[in-house]
Formats: C-alpha cells, structure tokens, sequence
C-alpha cells in the first residue's frame, strides 16, 4: 500500500512539473495558484477549472442536484479568492442516471451565483462518472490577490468556522439524521472575496484542509505561517480540532493583511506571517516540514 501510494505521488509530482513547463505564460501564475489571470487592457479575466468524481469528491449515489451545486460552488469558490465576479461557466458533464435533477441543481446553483451558462460537453462513460466546469470571473482589483504575496509580519485570518462539511460527510455515510448540507452545498465565499480583494496581500480558499492550504501558501509567498491551534473556530466538537484542522472543503478564505489592519467582513485571526525559517509552518510553535498527512491531497 504504502509503495502504491509512493507511485502515484511520484507520478502525480512528474505530470505537474511538465504541466508547469508548458505553462509558462504569466497567466498562468506558474500553476501555483487556483485560477488563470488573462489581461485585457483595463480589464482582467480570472479563469478556473475544478473537477468532481464520484466516489472521490462526492458519494456514490449522492442526489445529482446536490453534485451540481457542489460542482458550481467550488470554482466559484477559486474566484472568490481572486476576487472575481462571476462571468460565466463551462461544463462537462457525464450522463447517467439523475440527468434531469443534476440541471435542477446546475440552474439553482446558477441562478444563486447570477452565473449564465455558456456551454460545454457532453460524453458517455463511467462508473464512477466524473464532471467538471471551468468558471470565468471579472476581476474587481487589480492587481488580482494572489496566494504568493504574503510578508512577514503580516495577520492570518479565516473567514467563518471548521468542520461543518466534514460532519455533513460523515452524516451521509453514516446514514444518520445529522445536517449534511456544508458537505452537499458548500457556499462560496465570494461577498467576502470581492470586499477583501483590495485589502490582502495573500488569500486563498482552504478546500484540502486549513493545514495544508496553509502550508501551499507559506511556499508560493516564501514566508513562515505561525497558526495557534486553538484559534481558528469549530463548527464540531472540540476534540475533533485536529480533524477539522485537516479535514477540508469548508471554502472558506485564509488571508493576511497588514498588521493592524482589521478585515471588513467577519473573520478570526488564527496566526502570524514570519519571515522564511526551516519550515513552512508553525503549529502551536511546532515546526512542520512536510505537507504529509496536513490534509487531502491527489495520492491520499
């Protein structure tokens, strides 16, 4: 197991550096960052592609209006973090079963994020059945925030709470009575997105675990993130802490700003920019050097 697991990290780390190779426009921001950034005159273009899977990133035979939404709310979730309004999006969707509730949820999820449609395809195949959609946004800043400008001394703040969709996860497999709507429809961030765009120097949403956002953000900004552990807020049980720290797909927005300066849309400061020590992250002054284990990643 733990040999198979070497591979496919291996593998996955090889595909990526020759995917960076030919991305090598500035739009691109060198693949260290969740969207593309097109420039066009007084105009910015902000363009992101998220996929799902099932059995992966949703359940097998989760409701198809639920995925839809889900499918919508991630990338809009990436043009959230670039402080993006949404423009328009492009869909690829597998046919199967729940086709008519899958464009109930698509024209729901929609119509709440005033997102038209532009087109896309359509293909045979699974299981399991995979989707995905490219979003285009209109950035309201320039330049667009990115996740690479953090500086030492900086704040590092979190909107809203940890763990909701990582219960609503284990509500459905378990098949019990609790809420399940944080982990079936997620919402997007994007009123906080637009209104911190002009006041960050770093932001990105955290969909693979506060951790391990966390520590992506300290190497593209080449800086040091110092996280008190008991500071970023619950949405579970106290002894989940850890867990929620890692578990992931909350899309919520991890931040920083100047120091002394106070965000305007409700957030909890959970750290501090350092400058470039030996590790990427400090939790509770622990040193962390490694993204193993920090949260989800391709080859988990």
């Amino acid at each position: 197991m733990k040999d198979a697991m070497e591979n496919r990290t291996s593998a996955e780390k090889t595909f990526i550096a020759a995917m960076r190779a030919l991305a090598s426009g500035p739009e691109a921001r060198g693949l260290m960052d969740d969207a593309a950034v097109l420039e066009l005159g007084e105009d910015a273009l902000v363009l992101t592609h998220d996929m799902l899977v099932e059995g992966v990133h949703v359940l097998p035979g989760s409701d198809m209006a639920d995925v839809a939404w889900k499918l919508v709310a991630t990338n809009v979730s990436d043009l959230a973090a670039k402080g993006a309004e949404p423009l328009g999006a492009l869909l690829g969707h597998m046919l199967g079963d729940g086709d008519e509730d899958f464009a109930r949820g698509l024209s729901e999820a929609l119509e709440h994020y005033r997102m038209p449609l532009l087109g896309g395809d359509t293909v045979s195949g699974g299981p399991p059945r995979s989707w995905g959609m490219t979003a285009i946004g209109r950035a309201v800043y320039r330049p667009v925030p990115c996740r690479s400008g953090a500086q030492a001394g900086d704040a590092l703040w979190l909107t809203g709470e940890l763990g909701a969709a990582m219960a609503g996860f284990e509500a459905l497999r378990d098949g019990t009575d609790a809420d399940s709507t944080a982990y079936r429809r997620p919402m997007a961030r994007l009123p906080e997105g637009l209104a911190l765009a002009p006041l960050v120097t770093a932001i990105m949403d955290v969909s693979d675990g506060l951790l391990l956002d966390a520590f992506r953000m300290a190497e593209a900004s080449e800086v040091s993130l110092a996280i008190d552990r008991a500071a970023p807020p619950l949405a579970v049980a106290e002894e989940r802490r850890d867990d929620a720290l890692r578990w992931g797909e909350d899309y919520e927005l991890l931040f920083t700003m100047p120091a002394g300066a106070a965000p305007p849309v409700p957030a909890t400061r959970i750290g501090s920019v350092e400058p470039q020590g030996f590790a990427p992250l400090f939790l509770d002054g622990q040193p962390v050097v490694n993204a193993d284990g920090l949260g989800w990643q391709h080859e988990s």
